[in-house]
């Protein structure tokens, strides 16, 4: 199992290695020990966001305690104001943390689980295409479900956004590792799963018709 937690590092066994410069394909390591791709959130970010959130709640907390005169009669107010209000953001960051929320994305050789959007585990062989799109600076992966996969997110509850459009989309904002490095595992494990899913469809077409032919 490999295990993305900080940022563009991952962890395996005890061994940590770079992977956002590996030119090499994960795929080879997926065939030959199934390994899993665990991926959390950058930690870098949500610490800058704590650390600002912090500095803010502070001189907020100095208003509120009128420790800078003449600044207005209302300074009082709005420091109370701002602790309240940066106080719920930075607890809410904190929470955020990768250290307490754990892998967001998880990408197997079966199927890619992105927790950000939905706790369905999608099976490579219900998405009949993945593709990549750039809006705004931002860059993210594109899942073209099945005809039989789109049916089956709409009877779920809250997937109606994720299934919009007749794709799923995953970004890579915020993940511990780069873009193409999580495109490229995608790529990888749904190009290895199509063979096998059509191994294993025709062994059970084979059982099914040896159960039939027998008395």
């Amino acid at each position: 199992m490999v295990m993305l937690g900080d940022c563009m590092h991952a962890h395996t066994d005890g061994v940590t290695f770079a992977v956002a410069n590996s030119p090499q394909s994960i795929a080879p390591a997926a065939s030959a020990e199934a390994c899993d791709l665990e991926i959390g959130q950058c930690a870098t970010r949500l610490r800058l966001l704590v650390a600002a959130g912090f500095a803010l709640t502070l001189l907020s907390a100095s208003l509120a305690f009128d420790m800078w005169d003449g600044l207005g009669d209302y300074d009082t107010t709005v420091g109370y104001a701002g602790v309240a209000l940066f106080g719920l953001v930075t607890s809410w960051l904190i929470w955020l943390l990768p250290a307490e929320r754990g892998p967001v994305v998880i990408a197997t050789p079966f199927g890619i689980r992105d927790l950000r959007i939905g706790s369905e585990f999608l099976l490579w062989d219900s998405i009949a295409e993945i593709s990549a799109e750039e809006s705004r600076g931002h860059k993210m992966i594109v899942l073209t479900p099945t005809p039989a996969l789109r049916r089956q997110l709409s009877t779920i509850r809250g997937s109606g956004r994720r299934a919009q459009s007749d794709r799923i989309v995953i970004h890579s904002d915020g993940l511990a590792t780069d873009f193409d490095t999580l495109l490229r595992a995608c790529r990888d494990y749904h190009a290895a799963a199509g063979p096998r899913t059509a191994l294993q469809q025709e062994d059970e077409r084979a059982t099914q018709a040896v159960l039939k032919a027998s008395p």
